[in-house]
């Protein structure tokens, strides 16, 4: 059973970390499917607000219950701040640094949607 909840932990931290990847690169698929953003649009409006309001995405608690059963050690706080935090904040990832990523989220999208819909109505004539 050990072996089953320490897959299924981090088959939820690739599932989280996927989902991270995805609030901050997804944008580009709506070049490939205009119908993406469908998807991509609630995943960087969650992503936002999961950080402005400094809430625990619900895959933390899941992932830290699923290593204890593993005989693993969860941790504190979030997926940001325990995998991504100490990359950009050593000391532990300061409401500041929280607050800036939600707005940053929101931003690097806003402007890219902005980018794609300029490009795309354009009006580009096949030759």
């Amino acid at each position: 059973m050990f072996v089953i909840d320490r897959f299924a932990a981090n088959i939820v931290l690739l599932f989280h970390f996927v989902f991270v990847v995805l609030a901050v690169f997804g944008g580009f698929g709506v070049l490939i499917n205009p119908r993406w953003a469908w998807i991509h649009v609630p995943i960087v409006v969650w992503s936002s607000v999961v950080n402005l309001a400094g809430w625990t995405c619900p895959l933390t608690p899941l992932e830290n219950r699923l290593r204890a059963a593993a005989s693993g050690t969860g941790y504190e706080g979030g997926f940001v701040q325990h995998y991504i935090g100490p990359l950009v904040y050593p000391s532990g990832m300061p409401r500041r640094l929280e607050l800036m990523a939600g707005v940053a989220i929101a931003a690097w999208n806003g402007a890219l949607y902005a980018f794609i819909y300029w490009w795309l109505s354009r009006g580009v004539s096949a030759a």
